[in-house]
């Protein structure tokens, strides 16, 4: 049998795990499935004929290299700090592997060594980087193909909660890594071109500078700009387009409110806070506020952000419960950054009912035959359960159908990559739609530069 190991049981892996069973047999496939908790792989692993749960430690060097050894291609949904281990093992024993992360610069060093030993390292391959990239350019490529000339390129993802589980002010919820979203942003500026000029929005600034989309049956969003667009010029061919944009998705009205955090200061990550163990909603709220001798911590903030009583805004403060007197934060030395996720994490958790909800949507802006025109593309996929979430789906099914076509020898093309080339998303995109990932594509008028205005 054909032996693949998996590293990592968490939430994300449920669904990739789930593909990889079900083919076990047709497939002639052994899975094992490795995690520090053997509670968590075991639960995988029940009543799987062809599966087995262990233990492992990936800085337990004995125990990695014995797993790897043992597998004809590694999949590992660790963080992405901790690849490098697992690659550096896959590279000695000849063994393909397959990663959602981004390719890391320890990780793209290992090029010419995977390409000597006619090995895939196949990464980026997850919702976002992954399903972003395949979908881009399936569409690049179809443009070029009939002679177009690409001029705007503009991508958004969004991690939302589905509109029956949608029952908050925020219109959101955590559906992933909730000190992403705390963080989300901070570093360099958010740097992109649009239109030929290129464009810079510092971290303060980025929550008031949205773009809005619509989504066919599922209304209206609001998009802020991710870090660095200006990378993808070249992932995807696109050195000489005038317009390149990344960002990210949600309701319209988050980023406007969640602004209110970053003018304070509560999402930095830079620095400890003193007695936060015992500290309570409100002394956190009030850390960050003046001092007065008579006014409550809720009339301070209202007085330093501008907000009248009536406003939505204060609602919103209001819903998550920050001005909790008895509440406390309970982690020693947090960062502002944490101690804001401690309190979201109250309100925004997932219930068991609840339902995630993924948005991607894509616009391509190109020329062809003197004409100038646009295809914008949505894919929206809502979760079943607390199991087969939109978010488990999207980044796991890449994986493992990846995984297989390696296996199989429909992927070939050997070194450190991302799935770009057409014998890598033209079948992927394809099987993916018969889980229900799929993308809609709608010709609307090119709205471009114009030479008379400076954009």
């Amino acid at each position: 049998m054909r032996e693949i190991l998996i590293i990592g049981a968490g939430r994300s892996a449920s669904s990739l795990i789930q593909y990889l069973l079900n083919k076990s047999v047709t497939e002639n496939l052994a899975i094992t499935i490795a995690d520090m908790s053997i509670v968590a792989a075991k639960k995988f692993t029940e009543g799987a004929p062809n599966a087995r749960a262990i233990m492992l430690d990936v800085f337990n060097e004995k125990e990695r290299r014995a797993a790897v050894q043992k597998a004809d291609l590694v999949i590992s949904m660790l963080p992405a700090r901790f690849h490098m281990e697992v690659a550096k093992d896959c590279l000695t024993y000849g063994k393909h592997m397959v990663t959602a992360s981004y390719i890391s610069d320890e990780m793209k060093a290992l090029d010419s060594k995977v390409k000597a030993k006619g090995l895939v390292f196949m990464n980026e391959i997850g919702l976002d980087p992954g399903i972003d990239h395949m979908s881009a350019m399936h569409v690049i490529d179809r443009i070029r193909d009939k002679g177009g000339k690409m001029l705007l390129f503009e991508s958004f993802t969004g991690g939302l909660i589905a509109p029956e589980s949608d029952n908050n002010l925020w219109n959101y919820k955590f559906t992933w890594n909730p000190r992403n979203v705390v963080v989300a942003g901070q570093g360099n500026a958010a740097e992109f071109v649009q239109e030929g000029t290129y464009k810079y929005i510092p971290y303060h600034r980025l929550f008031r500078r949205t773009e809005f989309l619509q989504v066919e049956g599922f209304g209206k969003f609001e998009a802020y700009a991710n870090r660095n667009s200006l990378k993808y010029r070249e992932i995807y061919g696109l050195e000489d387009v005038l317009t390149l944009y990344r960002g990210t998705m949600r309701r319209v009205g988050y980023s406007r409110a969640w602004n209110m955090f970053v003018q304070l200061g509560m999402t930095d990550d830079s620095y400890q806070l003193q007695e936060t163990e015992n500290m309570t909603y409100a002394q956190f709220v009030n850390c960050f506020l003046p001092y007065s001798p008579t006014d409550s911590v809720e009339l301070k903030m209202r007085h330093s952000l501008k907000i009248d009583q009536d406003d939505l805004m204060w609602e919103k403060l209001l819903e998550l419960d920050l001005f909790n007197r008895a509440k406390t934060i309970g982690i020693k030395n947090a960062t502002p950054a944490q101690a804001l996720q401690k309190i979201l994490m109250d309100s925004w958790t997932l219930e068991p009912q609840d339902k995630d909800m993924i948005v991607m949507y894509h616009k391509f802006g190109y020329e062809l035959n003197g004409e100038r025109k646009q295809i914008d593309s949505n894919m929206v996929l809502v979760g079943e359960d607390q199991i087969q979430t939109a978010m488990a789906k999207t980044v796991g099914l890449p994986v493992a159908i990846a995984a297989l076509k390696i296996l199989n020898e429909e992927i070939t093309t050997p070194g450190v990559q991302l799935p770009i080339k057409r014998e890598v998303y033209e079948p992927i995109l394809k099987e993916l739609e018969n889980y229900g990932i799929h993308f809609k594509e709608f010709t609307t008028p090119y709205l471009g530069y114009n030479p008379d205005n400076l954009t």
